[in-house]
């Protein structure tokens, strides 16, 4: 039995300049941290040659025995499906899925599922990936594959986490840098930020279809605002690096304005209504943590200002989520051949000494 992990993360800025639309033009530049929020996959031998997947989040229930004809698309499952297509392997399994927050909340879960379930896959197959390789085949599985208008930044989040400034080169290739921050700026930064719920839960397909579209026009006015979402996004890291948080905040406020600007659909009446009143009461700067129109608004407030921003969204009637930061990306957290009878699992074992397993 195999389980693995993948974060979701939220995008700070440079949210659009990873779609190739954009950075095959100009290049692009994403600012985003993962968060410890999870896609779970449980893998579980078989040996009847049938693929079963069950999504509990979906309450969707599939099983199957012909690996070429599988209906990967419009079938609630496919994402997997997509998956257990590319890899072509020889598998008999059991697949579990679950996730730790709902799909379509703006903080990348479609790629998490894509790239945990390759992580796992890949792992049990015994032909892993690196980092780079699984955020690129994640991608190109759901670009190419199932044909969606995405970027790469989800991907790259999942497959890495941590907190990075991620460079999308025009000829598709990419650059993750790790931002190593002082621990108190790291622990500041993480308290001042705040996630509320806007109630509003979507797939931003069709919004990134329409910026897709709108961007093929090098001087338009979609373009001129990714370049000062992208210009942002450099901004803020720097902020950061310089332990400057209030600046960082300021950032946030300006790349925000800049975003809407690229379509008429990342934003809202009841989305700038929140905004308004979180900035009323305290809050220096925020956005809209995926492609836009509802998901999660991510606020960053210094403490003194926190109580006041929270009444002000209770009032709104949307929740806060609590969160830390990940440091790990995508990893299998159980390998164990013991529970199932798989040779298959337990290719990795730890070891305790002996007077540390006695305690």
């Amino acid at each position: 039995m195999l389980i693995g992990r993948s974060p979701v993360r939220i995008s700070f800025g440079g949210g659009g300049t990873d779609l190739p639309s954009y950075y095959e033009q100009f290049g692009g530049a994403v600012l985003s941290t993962a968060i410890n929020k999870y896609f779970y996959t449980i893998l579980g031998n078989r040996g009847d040659g049938r693929i079963q997947i069950i999504s509990s989040d979906l309450r969707l229930f599939g099983n199957w025995t012909d690996l070429t004809a599988l209906p990967a698309h419009n079938s609630g499952l496919e994402i997997p499906l997509a998956v257990l297509q590319d890899l072509g392997a020889d598998l008999s399994a059991d697949l579990f899925l679950a996730s730790e927050i709902p799909p379509g909340t703006g903080l990348g879960s479609s790629a998490s599922v894509c790239v945990n379930l390759l992580k796992v896959l890949t792992t049990y197959l015994r032909c892993p990936l690196s980092k780079y390789d699984l955020a690129e085949r994640a991608f190109r599985i759901t670009r190419i594959g199932l044909k969606r208008h995405v970027g790469k930044q989800d991907e790259y989040a999942a497959a890495f986490g941590g907190l990075n400034y991620i460079r999308f080169n025009q000829e598709g290739s990419a650059q993750v840098e790790p931002l190593h921050l002082d621990p108190g700026v790291l622990a500041t930064l993480q308290s001042n930020l705040m996630l509320f719920f806007t109630g509003a839960a979507h797939h931003s397909w069709d919004i990134l279809a329409g910026q897709e579209e709108s961007t093929r026009l090098p001087a338009g006015p979609a373009v001129e605002a990714l370049h000062q979402v992208k210009e942002a996004a450099a901004l803020m890291k720097e902020a950061l690096l310089c332990g400057d948080l209030e600046h960082f905040g300021h950032l946030l406020d300006d790349a925000w304005q800049a975003k809407k600007r690229v379509s008429n659909r990342i934003s809202n009446p009841h989305i700038d209504r929140l905004y308004q009143a979180a900035r009323e009461h305290g809050a220096l700067g925020g956005k809209i943590t995926g492609a836009g129109g509802g998901g999660f608004l991510l606020l960053y407030s210094e403490p003194a200002c926190h109580a006041a921003v929270r009444s002000a969204m209770q009032r709104e009637g949307v929740q806060e989520m609590a969160f830390t930061f990940d440091g790990h990306g995508a990893q299998v957290i159980v390998n164990d051949p013991f529970i199932d009878h798989d040779e298959r699992a337990g290719t990795r074992w730890t070891f305790l000494p002996l007077a540390v397993a006695a305690v």
